[in-house]
């Protein structure tokens, strides 16, 4: 071997011997370079660099519970099904283009019809105006039908017309009831004589807790929603003991 070949290996196992222990360096302190650790199954739980943590989630706010004494006591003004003097009352703000509103009433007539004379139902107004265009009128045709003593049979053929709730429509619902004066009710509704004792009952109902309809007080319990009978009669059971 000359001399030439042999400085040539010579440096060869030198660089070979430096890399050598540069491995094991890294070996030893390879996790410095590390984002994240692993468990024993190989499972990564990747480190958080501290300016991509997660927002602290907000909390949302929870509904305002019902507050019966917020809501205006029963009077003979109201509109009154079943007996009434029952022990148990029930008032409902309701929106007659509410499509919850109309599974709601047959829940409530079974309950009327099973607790016959223990439970009585008052139903007060609460349209969404600004999903539901036509449930003010609805509200006012219903009003103009209570002052003729039609109240209940207009609610009635609202819930069962409920897909067509434009003017012309409730005026002739009206004369489908016997016993209302067609002129008299249509004069009525052109006029808007109910419009402000809708709108106070609707801001009755957001002060008593109720942010959508149906909204149901059993006694002083709050329903919100559309619940199944199930539900009315747990409540009225426990309060009829």
């Amino acid at each position: 071997m000359s001399a030439k070949q042999g400085l040539i290996m010579g440096l060869s196992w030198g660089v070979a011997g430096v890399a050598l222990i540069g491995l094991v360096v890294f070996a030893a302190n390879g996790s410095v370079f590390q984002v994240g650790t692993g468990d024993a199954n190989n499972n990564a739980n990747p480190t958080v660099i501290p300016s991509q943590q997660q927002p602290t989630a907000v909390q949302p706010t929870p509904e305002p519970a019902g507050d019966i004494s917020k809501i205006p006591p029963v009077t003979d003004a109201d509109y009154i099904r079943g007996a009434k003097n029952a022990k148990i009352t029930m008032i409902e703000y309701s929106d007659f283009q509410c499509p919850f509103c109309s599974r709601h009433k047959p829940t409530l007539d079974k309950v009327l019809a099973d607790y016959d004379g223990q439970v009585r139902l008052i139903y007060r107004h609460f349209p969404l105006t600004s999903i539901h265009p036509q449930a003010q009128k609805s509200a006012e045709a219903s009003e103009c039908a209570g002052e003729q003593g039609k109240f209940w049979e207009m609610h009635d053929e609202l819930f069962a017309n409920q897909t067509d709730l434009a003017i012309e429509s409730l005026k002739r619902y009206a004369r489908n009831i016997s016993g209302i004066n067609g002129s008299q009710f249509d004069q009525c509704l052109d006029s808007g004589k109910y419009a402000s004792k809708i709108n106070q009952q609707a801001a009755e109902a957001q002060a008593g807790g109720i942010t959508g309809t149906p909204g149901t007080f059993v006694g002083s319990e709050l329903v919100k929603g559309a619940y199944p009978y199930d539900t009315f009669k747990q409540i009225i059971d426990a309060m009829l003991q």
